[in-house]
């Protein structure tokens, strides 16, 4: 596909861009409620001008309801973006009965950088809310976790608690039950004015459960015939009842967001004040020049929309917006709303963050959204388009100075498809083919030629097996498990639930998860078997500066999504001293230790309930979870798994990822801590170095 290319730049001066454009005023909102003269004007953001209304009403004449905000049929007609009618659903529109007061965290008042008016609203306390213009949704995210067709299963009595049909899953209910569990102090840090690291991450992990519970309490409702989007409809609710990072707009960096940040779903960029618009490519604000506002960009989101040229790491020619993209009703684009932005940016100098869109390698239907920093806009001009409209570029640079974000993207797709060269490689496949996919192991930091000798194995070994504590005679699902099926014991087990969603990602943070295993028949792909495929993420195993060697991957992963198994062989607490007492524990998983839990929510991530105290050690046999390192602030967790299996007990340890993490990032877990130490047993200094770091492990 032609993207077009750098060398197409025309000198300056070298056309009339009065020629081709009809350049517009910048347009106002409609007011907050209908009077007896009320304005024409629309959105400058580009999206459906709408009204913004309480939540619980009344609602304007000729509004229909959509939580958080409001959009008439007629201000739906005139978005910017042309775009074709939402496939989700919309939230129910009932008053909410919060835990947490609507608009209770306190939104900036000041102007950063210069405020457009027009841009602006205000919420329900009176003030000024720069992120209440995300009036549409942006559908290339693809459906949410339970956004696909299922096949019915059998369907016997529905067990006590699980829920029954969609008009009985009530998204507020749902919330408000998350948000009562949320540690206060979360609170205090979000309802701070300025954004930090903390109200960054603990917005994006209430956002995630919240999106989760979501898709699991719809898919279990009823065979899903159409896209729930339960990432919309989480998102709303959380703009609704203010529980975001950063809520006005500013141009440069945005606090708490670092450079390499991943997100799955366009509503994550707005949650955290990286970028407003959820369908809309340009977000911009306006400043004031002398006695006139002009507006300035802010942010762009690359994500493949339009004939953008995305080859070159650090220049990016991006193409304006307006003018359908689609051959019919294609049109000229105007040097308007964001395309106006782009023009005066370029003549101002300002900074502009660029979010560049990638294809999931996982789910190569969904999107992946990489921060990948500020950017300076040196060059404009305009060029038709492959439907032979004129359409305007766009050509930024990457400011200097700034980590490698998009570019680490770029190298892994060449060492996978190019064949490039791995700077470092010891070893191209550290498991001899024991697992499906390889596992590299890299030293690009001194001369160390690779770990102490074990052997591989992708498995858990129990020597001396015990008899299950309940018998299982497992589910007779022959075709897999299904949602809704509430004869499956499986299901009934997890509390009339499947423990993963259709895309492979755990549904909740429940202590225990329960999986089919040997009793059951249904077969290996079935979506209760999936900590049993063995890796399905790139891994290498990589020399570290400081705490010898390490884990990472080469894809980025989402939240929720199991990594590995710890594997090696099940020892017995008389072992465990004997190797504690020489010395030899390093490689040692026990489970009785007191795993510190997210403080996000403390009161439903309690330490997992094992059935029965585990103890692996990993020390001459085990697989890629030796190699991963403790932290104080880990972005891995670990939960019992339980398969079924009515011959002996089938206990295992799973790590699931807590957040996003993006590619060749350092897996980390809590090691946890022993209240009482063993006889020869130290604690170890801890070189995790984050800013909540305990000073040790043990």
């Amino acid at each position: 596909m032609d993207f077009g290319h750098q060398d197409s730049v025309p000198a300056p001066g070298s056309f009339d861009k009065s020629r081709v454009l009809n350049v517009k005023p910048i347009r106002t909102l409609v007011p907050v409620f209908p009077s007896s003269n009320p304005s024409s004007s629309a959105n400058p953001q580009g999206g459906a001008p709408f009204v913004c209304v309480s939540p619980s009403g009344p609602y304007p004449s000729g509004v229909a309801p959509l939580y958080p905000f409001f959009v008439s049929p007629e201000s739906q007609r005139l978005s910017e973006q042309n775009a074709q009618p939402q496939v989700g659903q919309r939230v129910p529109t009932g008053p909410i009965s919060t835990a947490v007061p609507i608009n209770s965290f306190r939104t900036p008042t000041g102007a950063t950088n210069g405020d457009f008016g027009s841009s602006q609203r205000k919420n329900k306390g009176g003030e000024e809310d720069d992120y209440a213009d995300m009036n549409e949704f942006d559908v290339e995210d693809g459906a949410g976790d339970g956004g696909r067709k299922r096949k019915s299963g059998k369907k016997g009595r529905k067990p006590k608690g699980a829920v029954g049909t969609p008009s009985n899953v009530n998204p507020e209910a749902v919330a408000n039950d998350i948000f009562k569990s949320i540690n206060p102090l979360v609170f205090d840090v979000l309802s701070q004015p300025e954004g930090s690291r903390d109200s960054v991450v603990y917005t994006l992990l209430v956002y995630e459960v919240l999106r989760r519970k979501l898709g699991q309490a719809e898919e279990t409702a009823k065979d899903i015939a159409g896209a729930k989007r339960p990432d919309l409809k989480a998102g709303a609710l959380m703009l609704t009842k203010g529980i975001r990072a950063n809520s006005k707009k500013n141009i440069g960096p945005v606090r708490g967001v670092e450079i390499g940040d991943i997100f799955y779903f366009r509503i994550e960029l707005c949650l955290v004040g990286l970028h407003a618009p959820s369908m809309a490519g340009i977000d911009y604000i306006g400043t004031k020049i002398s006695q006139e506002e002009e507006p300035l960009a802010v942010s762009i989101v690359s994500s493949g929309g339009y004939e953008d040229n995305v080859e070159d790491g650090d220049v990016l020619i991006y193409t304006g917006q307006g003018g359908a993209s689609k051959e019919k009703g294609a049109s000229d684009q105007k040097l308007e709303r964001g395309n106006l932005a782009l023009e005066k940016s370029m003549h101002r100098g300002n900074d502009v963050r660029v979010i560049r869109g990638l294809t999931d390698l996982a789910h190569p239907t969904g999107k992946v959204y990489v921060y990948d920093g500020l950017y300076k806009i040196q060059n404009t001009w305009v060029e038709k388009a492959k439907n032979g409209f004129n359409v305007f570029k766009y050509k930024l640079v990457r400011c200097p100075g700034q980590p490698a974000a998009y570019m680490i993207w770029k190298s892994i797709q060449q060492w996978t498809e190019k064949n490039v060269p791995r700077t470092g490689v010891i070893l191209p496949d550290l498991t001899s083919s024991a697992e499906k996919l390889p596992v590299c192991l890299v030293n690009d930091v001194d001369n160390e030629k690779g770990p102490a000798y074990f052997t591989y194995s992708p498995t858990l070994k129990n020597l001396k097996p015990i008899a299950p504590i309940e018998s299982s005679a497992g589910c007779s699902c022959v075709g897999g498990c299904q949602p809704g099926s509430y004869n499956c014991p499986c299901m009934q087990i997890n509390g009339g639930f499947l423990p993963y969603s259709a895309m492979g990602i755990l549904w909740d943070l429940k202590s225990v998860v329960y999986e089919c295993g040997s009793s059951c028949q249904c077969p290996p792909t079935c979506r209760s078997r999936v900590s049993q495929g063995g890796l399905k993420i790139r891994l290498e195993v990589f020399r570290t500066k400081d705490k010898g060697w390490g884990l990472r991957s080469w894809d980025s992963i989402r939240a929720g999504t199991f990594i590995c198994e710890y594997a090696g062989e099940v020892i017995d607490n008389a072992r465990v001293e004997e190797l504690v007492g020489e010395n030899e524990d390093d490689y040692i998983f026990d489970s009785t230790r007191i795993y510190q839990q997210l403080d996000v929510f403390p009161s439903d991530t309690e330490a997992p309930k094992i059935p029965y105290p585990l103890y692996i050690t990993a020390k001459n046999e085990g697989n890629v979870a030796r190699f991963m390192n403790h932290s104080c602030s880990p972005n891995v967790l670990w939960r019992p798994v339980v398969r079924g299996n009515k011959n002996e007990s089938d206990l295992h340890v799973a790590f699931y990822a807590i957040r996003h993490i993006p590619p060749l990032v350092e897996l980390t877990y809590d090691y946890g801590i022993v209240l009482s130490l063993k006889p020869g047993q130290k604690k170890k200094k801890c070189l995790c170095g984050s800013v909540k770091c305990r000073g040790y492990f043990c």
